[in-house]
């Protein structure tokens, strides 16, 4: 993972097709020895594509991955999606105010008989 960070902070700062040198100059400033082997295989599988297009195809899939709820899919639609994004906010938004409502029915500390400063 440190080898597509270092990646992807070099292709940000405007080098089209970074090289395992700028990989390694920035591995190598926060203390990281790169291993070469793993280095050329970040740089093979990547070289010749555009990295914010394999971000946006990377989205796309974690969309698909089942990850804790409605508001996960609903944030990974956002993301993905654009314009079909205000759907998946409001079915969010109405679980959210199921769970709001299940929490108000479980009673109110004034019924406790005490206060906090009595």
């Amino acid at each position: 993972m440190r080898y597509v960070a270092a990646y992807l902070l070099a292709a940000l700062s405007g080098n089209d097709k970074p090289a395992s040198k700028d990989i390694k100059k920035i591995l190598e400033s926060v203390g990281i020895e790169a291993d070469d082997t793993r280095m050329d295989k970040v740089i093979s599988e990547l070289a010749g594509k555009n990295v914010e297009e394999v971000i946006a195809t990377g989205y796309g899939k974690l969309a698909s991955v089942p990850a804790g709820g409605a508001v996960a899919v609903a944030s990974s639609a956002a993301v993905g999606s654009g314009g079909a994004a205000a759907p998946a906010a409001a079915a969010a938004a109405a679980v959210e105010k199921e769970e709001e409502k299940k929490d108000d029915s479980e009673g109110s500390d004034d019924d406790m008989g005490f206060g906090l400063f009595d």
